[in-house]
């Protein structure tokens, strides 16, 4: 977060966005913190200085409104800036690391004039201006005031010493006439008058001067200020400004067109260049070094000049670059000289300071950083700003790497606006056709056009100069042909940029023949590869790959899992047309990721199974080019565990349905099953069976097993649930098994087979299996009734499935904490979480978590009162489960909230219907538990209230047995219908039905309807 108190108080984030700072009293209180920041400021004084004596009745709890109010503000605009705003004892603290107030007396601690120059800059107006009355900021206000008059005087002394009287007189004199009795203005205004030969206007402001001290101080002139007027009146040499310097001129290009999306660099380079002398600016061609150079040397002040010296035109490897250099200064060979360009252009440049912008050193980067190294050893004051593809390799080089334009994050309208490549492109093609707009229509296209190109500068305005005949997406249709595409008839750009494959051409024919080898077998990589990867596929060194980053070829990532080599698409395309041996890269590429795969399956289900999940993700697109190319069933088969991990359950399908060899086809039969199954297909048990008794290892079984529970085929699963040969297999199982025992009530089942899964797979280090095992260990403790140790079990298997990215996982836990919000009536929290849930199904298309979600959804908003939600949720859960080859596991209880929704909608003997249909499915499914929530629908719905206390007193007696207490939701339902059915029959008669109906089992009790 920024804050500007150089001026009205402002804020904004640090991508420069403003935060507005809502109140009078709330801008006051940000004052107030920021002239005592990182300090704390009682509450007390606080409340003292924002209402003095006019406080109001509760000034404690005032302050602390105004305190929350900023700190809202401050977090909408940055999420997490509230902590900038700290409670501590007695009163509040601000955390602000980013002041102007503090850029600027950091950067007016130096004497240099650029520096004082950005100091100044940063002045909007008067400190504080919009709360000058308050009485705490009048000191800190007071002290910027001062500072900023010295540094004016300081700047303009430095700017006198350089030869810039002239324009320093001019500058000074409305200064002067705003502070007419500061001495150290008028010593310098004094100075710039006299060298700029206008004695007689010094000796005029002496004279006001001394008559002003009189009048209004009766005091004399300083001894510094009365020495310097006797200089004057002597005409002392001295004072004399300094003779002018041979080479006074500026080479640098007019600015044609704005400079877009480069302000930060612009402004990072420009506070860099007094400081180093030489700083090289590296990057690929056409990423805007030269327009980037020349912007930052725009306003650096040299006395002796800042000169852009072209080296494109020279031929590749010409040592004659003094020469060049030469010309430019318009430094002229004397008659009869001996001395090479060389010492004459150091010579020439001994004793002057300036600046010189070296522009494409690349193709003749030798001899430059020859020269560039003599010029930093024998003319101490010029500076170098080079731009080139590689660096110039000396001693004290500055590399500055130029990245491409940020890139649009969606196709979003704003975010698009917030792009730099979409402006840029915005702006050119806007300049080529009048009527362009970057509007709702047009964003999504010129997103995608700004990521196909690489946020490059030229290849933006070479496709923005493609808007007016084809529009921008018929731009982006026809980038696959982009070296056609990419060109421009300007008459005033250079050759080497009038096309893309020019620009990407010029870098290519500098490399060798090995280099340029390399360079091509590295475009198989469709998104970067790793330095091994890179080694073995491309059979080249470290050497090699670190030449090609050198000269911007090759762009090293080291921001993920580890270094990665990646090529800008453009040259990955023109690379790709260069390779001259493809079928045998892409073989040795399928040979090595197929490889990757299979040793990273066993790592997944380790404890370095979070690592590897990320090197898979990095490797995606790699992953998916070797199926193509040589992979095919065997890397689909290695990959299918991570497929499920990560949810991609489509690109898993599709990969197994590739052709294998016999042994393959074994391996891939149970995962292709499985992935049907997951996906909600029926699958006839036969197939089951025969793909289940082919696998050889064991995980493809538990894995086609395992989905058959979500099709309650419970029987089946179970029975085809493999003898586990490995830890692993074992815990997988003993999931499942636990699993079914929680469909089934069976609770010494479910605890034992959960907690020895949760055990082995904590042996193993598989979070995602400890996640499986905590999932049943949180449903036993809900079915005892113990909903928050269940819900703290489940939240933190949230926050393992979100650290290891399974979102799958994700919803479902989201789903299990809704479910429990419902148990406890917080219905609210419910609907939030499992709208969360369902969302995220939809994102992952997982039928079974999009059916947790959606229940859990129709579940919050029936026992909230909100029948018009829930309805259309639970109807469609009912219809789909009963549509599916065996009644869901879902459709009983879903049956019974649509019952009860029924009901409360006016119609009993619907709502019957529902609740004698959950029961007879949950009791073919064997699950007792919602048999007995069966049981105590009906007794809601049912007419005869003797009927009513039976089924009660049934299920309540089926409850203690099966240790499957009610949920406080649950006994709001029995509850109102206890009191309903009490009402009719009166407490002893319902008392001694219900202890008949106790007697009964549910089946009987069922049969009482």
């Amino acid at each position: 977060m920024q804050f500007g108190v150089l001026g009205p108080l402002a804020v904004t984030t640090d991508a420069g966005e403003p935060v507005v700072v809502p109140g009078t009293k709330v801008r006051a209180l940000l004052a107030d913190l920021l002239t005592n920041r990182n300090q704390v400021v009682s509450a007390d004084r606080l409340i003292d200085d924002l209402w003095g004596d006019d406080s109001p009745a509760n000034p404690a709890g005032a302050l602390q409104v105004r305190v929350s109010q900023l700190r809202k503000a401050l977090n909408n605009a940055e999420p997490g800036a509230r902590e900038l705003v700290e409670s501590r004892p007695p009163g509040y603290l601000l955390r602000a690391d980013s002041v102007d107030a503090d850029r600027f007396v950091e950067l007016t601690r130096s004497t240099d004039a650029d520096r004082l120059t950005a100091a100044l800059a940063l002045w909007r107006g008067d400190a504080y201006a919009d709360l000058a009355d308050a009485e705490f900021v009048r000191a800190e206000a007071t002290r910027l005031a001062e500072q900023r008059l010295a540094a004016h005087e300081r700047l303009a002394e430095a700017r006198v010493a350089r030869g810039e009287h002239d324009l320093v007189a001019a500058d000074l004199a409305e200064l002067v006439a705003r502070h007419p009795l500061r001495e150290g203005l008028r010593a310098v205004q004094l100075r710039a008058l006299y060298a700029a030969g206008r004695q007689s206007e010094a000796l005029d402001s002496y004279a006001d001067l001394r008559d002003r001290l009189a009048e209004e101080l009766g005091l004399d002139p300083g001894p510094d200020l009365v020495a310097l007027h006797r200089r004057i009146l002597e005409q002392d040499a001295g004072l004399s400004a300094p003779p002018k310097a041979a080479i006074i001129r500026n080479s640098l290009p007019a600015q044609l067109d704005e400079l877009v999306g480069r302000a930060e660099a612009v402004t990072e380079l420009r506070g860099l260049l007094p400081r180093q002398r030489l700083v090289t600016l590296v990057g690929p061609g056409g990423v805007g070094k030269t327009r980037l150079a020349t912007e930052a040397a725009r306003t650096r002040s040299c006395p002796d000049g800042v000169h852009l010296v072209e080296l494109a035109p020279l031929p590749a490897g010409d040592p004659r670059i003094a020469e060049q250099v030469l010309g430019v200064l318009a430094v002229r060979e004397a008659a009869g000289t001996t001395l090479s360009a060389t010492d004459r252009l150091v010579a020439a440049l001994r004793h002057r300071h300036l600046l010189l912008v070296l522009d494409n050193c690349e193709h003749v980067v030798e001899p430059v950083a020859a020269l560039v190294a003599r010029l930093l050893r024998d003319a101490p004051e010029v500076s170098i700003l080079a731009t080139s593809r590689e660096p110039l390799g000396l001693t004290g080089e500055l590399l500055w790497e130029v990245p491409p334009l940020s890139l649009p994050e969606d196709g979003d309208l704003d975010a698009v606006r917030r792009s730099a490549a979409a402006r840029l492109f915005a702006a050119r093609a806007t300049a080529q056709q009048r009527g362009f707009r970057l509007d709702e229509r047009t964003a999504p296209a010129v997103a995608q056009l700004c990521r196909r190109l690489d946020g490059l500068p030229l290849a933006l305005e070479l496709a923005a100069t493609r808007v007016r005949a084809l529009g921008v997406r018929g731009v982006v249709d026809r980038l696959d042909d982009r070296f056609r595409l990419l060109t421009t008839a300007q008459r005033d750009v250079p050759p080497r940029q009038r096309t893309l494959t020019a620009v990407i051409a010029w870098s290519w024919d500098l490399l060798d023949g090995p280099d340029r080898t390399v360079l091509a077998r590295l475009a198989v990589f469709p998104d970067g590869c790793t330095p091994e990867a890179a080694e073995r596929v491309c059979r080249t060194d470290l050497d090699s790959l670190a030449r090609l980053v050198d000269r911007s070829l090759v762009v090293l990532d080291d921001s993920g899992v580890g270094p990665r080599y990646r090529l800008l698409e453009s040259v990955a395309a023109f690379c790709l047309d260069q390779l001259t041996d493809v079928d045998d890269v892409r073989t040795r590429h399928a040979t090595y990721y197929t490889e990757l795969a299979e040793q990273a399956d066993p790592e997944l289900r380790g404890a370095d199974q979070q690592r590897w999940l990320a090197l898979l993700d990095a490797e995606t697109a790699n992953l998916r080019a070797a199926l193509v190319h040589g992979g095919g069933l065997r890397l689909a088969v290695a990959l299918s565990w991570y497929w499920y991990l990560r949810g991609r359950l489509t690109e898993a399908r599709r990969a197994l349905a590739l052709p294998g060899d016999a042994a393959q086809e074994a391996r891939a039969a149970a995962w292709r099953v499985g992935f049907a199954l997951v996906q909600g297909e029926a699958v006839v048990p036969t197939d089951v069976r025969a793909a289940v008794a082919a696998d050889p290892d064991g995980r493809g079984a538990w894995f086609a097993a395992n989905a058959l529970i979500d099709h309650s085929d419970l029987t089946l699963s179970a029975e085809l649930l493999p003898v586990a040969a490995d830890p692993w297999t074992e815990a997988a199982v003993l999931a499942s098994r636990a699993k079914i025992a929680h469909v089934a009530g069976d609770q010494a089942t479910l605890e034992r087979a959960a907690t020895r899964s949760a055990a082995l797979f904590a042996q193993v280090g598989d979070r995602w299996g400890r996640l499986q095992a905590a999932e049943w260990t949180g449903g036993l403790a809900e079915l005892r009734g113990e909903h928050e140790r269940a819900a703290d079990l489940h939240r933190e298997g949230l926050r393992w499935a979100e650290e290891l990215g399974l979102w799958q996982q994700v919803g479902t836990e989201l789903s299990w904490l809704a479910w429990l919000a419902v148990q406890t009536r917080d219905y609210p929290q419910a609907r939030e979480l499992a709208e969360r849930a369902y969302r995220l199904a939809q994102e992952q298309d997982s039928p079974s978590a999009l059916v947790f979600a959606e229940m859990s959804l129709g579940l919050a908003a029936r026992r909230d009162g909100k029948l018009d939600l829930a309805v259309p949720h639970l109807t469609r859960l009912a219809q789909r489960g009963r549509a599916e080859a065996q009644p869901a596991l879902y459709l009983p209880p879903v049956l019974v909230e649509l019952g009860h929704a029924v009901e409360q909608g006016g119609d009993p003997d619907g709502a019957l219907a529902l609740h004698v249909e959950a029961f007879e499915v949950a009791e073919a499914m064997a699950a007792p538990r919602d048999a007995i929530y069966a049981l105590e629908g009906m007794a809601s719905a049912v007419r005869v209230p003797e009927v009513a206390a039976r089924l009660l007193g049934a299920a309540a007696a089926a409850r203690l047995a099966t240790r499957a207490p009610s949920s406080p939701a649950e006994r709001d339902e029995t509850d109102r219908v206890t009191e309903r059915v009490r009402g009719a029959l009166g407490r002893d008669r319902f008392d001694a039905l219900v202890g008949e109906g106790a007697k009964l089992s549910p089946g009987e009790a069922r049969a009482q309807l």
